[in-house]
């Protein structure tokens, strides 16, 4: 759960699951519409309505005795108690998420037939055949069953309605890369030498549930970064001819079973290349332009082109008040992730300025990824790396000590990557910034001598008035809490250059199981998605997170309760850190965060919880790419029609 939902919002319209799906773009469209509803929940978090918050709500119905309660039971204790000025806006985001999440939680379905009832009543027709099975898997293995919880699937489905689904089967079987099932089990298919074990990855998670699955293709991105954007009025054609179709058919109607892919095996027996749109492969023209196109027409990025010199220092929009943002923090982490929105992230993302790689096309075509942006039309599913136990991404079988036992510090590692960081853009990439940002003696010479630092500026007094802003000690804080640094400058061509070695030095790495040793660990954006953020939800430490990119798992999880999120600017940085390192409150909350974000994880971001999400997507994908997919639909759990008296 990305954004703040209104609890007790129904969903019962017969033709649409919902208000988004009638739409091309859910990240615009659900952002804008969710932006007054949330300035309304946190405009009625008064001080009194805070404390009524941290008194009274459930929580999640953890034990009573597990670090998450624990922690929550201090903040707690600490809110009720404080005095309404020193009740800080965080505090007031923190109360927002609490009471939507467990609104949200409570939704959950625990049998087949509540499950389907809700997914009819979100989705506007029968769930697909094998449903029962699926819910059966996931009642067996304790998963938290919430419809919400799989809007991602029926977005990035929703376009692919308005296709043929013979072209979208025969293009699906025909791809580079494909996990293959026939006959109850999973095959990976495509000459993977040399190549990063995604494939098998994806196909041993597939093989889970291939006993249960119809005949399917899932065509997958080898890439890091995702690769379909497609015209905003395309995609919205597309969008009308799927709501057209989309009903709840009789069930003496429904049919069973799928058709089968036989025929697009023997058509395609002979065929030896698979089908390839033109591809778009240089950054001309540049990445913004391709992404804007995707925009909807009235949105404020859709007319603003990419820039063409990036010689100059980056302006972070510190006159710019997003309407996804209360007090200058982040409200709706959806649309916070969103560049329609934001014109200013064609200066301040790597994926805009110079991507490591491209192989982009405006064509909509099946193709699986690990993540997208809010304007790609990949179908998401969970990241490869998600799927290994490699320490270098887990942290291995160590989740860091408990919070008392914890360094007061934020620690970073990593490379430079991002895209090509060259003499005359690196210092718009947003790794470079967020380290330059944790350095102190830079943060220092800011605020003594009003200069600025090669990728951003200190954010005006009047915006974020803190103590440590106001005494001018936050590069002194920073020299002691923060451990950040590149294991691997990337430059590009060479790798190492001397136009950023005044301002950074490799550092050796350090595992993430030492990194977990600190409290809090940012997460940001390289060539793609960050693959750590699993093992950060996971650990003991506080995740602080910015990304641009979409990935699978965004539904069930939310900002303010499981992790902390930052601007794309990062210009809140300094003054969240503060919050959380200040004051008795501010560890609280942190400890809070960090402990719920961990117990939630393990709840719904298991490898079975992986596995249930691609099962139900392709369960949906085959009915897609069936001749039939109109009178596909579970209808077991409905009562049969009794004949009338004749």
């Amino acid at each position: 759960m990305m954004f703040f939902r209104k609890a007790g919002t129904a969903f019962s319209s017969r033709r649409g699951p919902q208000s988004f799906s009638t739409i091309a773009r859910f990240v615009v469209v659900v952002g804008f519409v969710t932006f007054a509803a949330t300035g309304l929940l946190l405009t009625q978090y008064s001080p009194d309505k805070v404390r009524s918050v941290a008194a009274k709500i459930p929580h999640l119905t953890l034990n009573p005795d597990s670090e998450a309660q624990q922690a929550t039971a201090e903040y707690d204790r600490l809110v009720v108690n404080v005095s309404d000025t020193d009740l800080h806006p965080i505090d007031r985001l923190i109360a927002a998420a609490r009471q939507a999440h467990d609104a949200l939680v409570a939704k959950q379905s625990s049998d087949v037939a509540t499950a389907a009832a809700k997914y009819r009543e979100r989705r506007g027709r029968h769930p697909p055949p094998g449903f029962d099975k699926w819910m059966e898997y996931a009642k067996k293995h304790d998963a938290i069953v919430v419809e919400d919880f799989f809007d991602r699937i029926y977005h990035d489905l929703n376009p692919f309605w308005g296709l043929d689904p013979d072209q979208l089967a025969g293009r699906a079987q025909s791809w580079h890369h494909v996990v293959r099932v026939r006959g109850g089990t999973a095959t990976g298919v495509g000459d993977v030498t040399g190549r990063v074990p995604w494939l098998k990855l994806w196909t041993d998670l597939v093989a889970e549930a291939a006993p249960f699955l119809p005949d399917v293709d899932m065509p997958i991105n080898y890439m890091d970064e995702s690769r379909l954007l497609v015209k905003w009025e395309e995609i919205t054609d597309l969008v009308k001819k799927a709501e057209d179709g989309r009903e709840i058919v009789p069930r003496e109607k429904a049919l069973q079973q799928y058709r089968g892919l036989a025929f697009v095996d023997a058509k395609n027996a002979n065929e030896t290349h698979a089908y390839d749109p033109d591809w778009i492969h240089e950054n001309s023209p540049q990445y913004w332009d391709l992404s804007r196109a995707a925009c909807p027409p009235n949105s404020p990025s859709r007319n603003v082109p990419a820039l063409k010199d990036f010689s100059r220092p980056p302006s972070l929009p510190f006159d710019w008040r997003p309407a996804y943002s209360s007090e200058g923090y982040v409200k709706n982490f959806t649309a916070s992730a969103d560049p329609c929105t934001q014109p200013h992230l064609r200066s301040l993302h790597g994926t805009f300025i110079e991507p490591l790689s491209i192989s982009t096309s405006t064509e909509l075509i099946p193709l699986f990824s690990g993540c997208k942006l809010p304007t790609n039309n990949d179908i998401l599913i969970p990241g490869a790396m998600y799927l290994t136990d490699d320490p270098f991404y887990s942290g291995g079988d160590g989740h860091g000590p408990q919070w008392s036992q914890k360094e007061t510090g934020i620690v970073w590692r990593g490379v430079a990557s991002g895209g090509r960081n060259k003499k005359e853009n690196w210092s718009h990439f947003q790794r470079h910034r967020l380290l330059e940002m944790l350095n102190g003696t830079t943060v220092t010479a800011l605020e003594h001598d009003g200069a600025r630092a090669m990728t951003f500026e200190m954010a005006p007094l009047q915006m974020y008035n803190y103590q440590r802003r106001h005494d001018m000690t936050v590069g002194d804080f920073l020299s002691e809490f923060a451990d950040a640094g590149f294991t691997d400058l990337l430059c590009f061509p060479f790798g190492e250059c001397d136009y950023v070695t005044p301002h950074f030095q490799a550092l050796p790495s350090k595992p993430m199981a030492e990194q977990y040793v600190n409290k809090f660990i940012p997460d940001a954006d390289g060539n793609s998605f960050s693959a750590r953020f699993r093992g950060l939800l996971l650990s003991t430490s506080l995740p602080l997170k910015a990304t641009i990119y979409a990935e699978w798992h965004d539904d069930r999880l939310a900002p303010w309760l499981h992790f902390a999120p930052l601007d794309n600017t990062f210009q809140d940085l300094h003054a969240a850190i503060d919050y959380f390192t200040s004051s008795a409150k501010g560890d609280a909350a942190a400890r809070m965060l960090a402990s719920v974000g961990k117990r939630w994880g393990e709840k719904v971001l298991r490898r079975d919880d992986m596995l249930l999400y691609t099962w139900r997507l392709l369960l949906e994908f085959a009915r897609v790419c069936d001749e039939n997919r109109l009178l596909l639909g579970y209808t077991e759990d409905l009562t049969p029609a009794v004949p009338a008296n004749r």
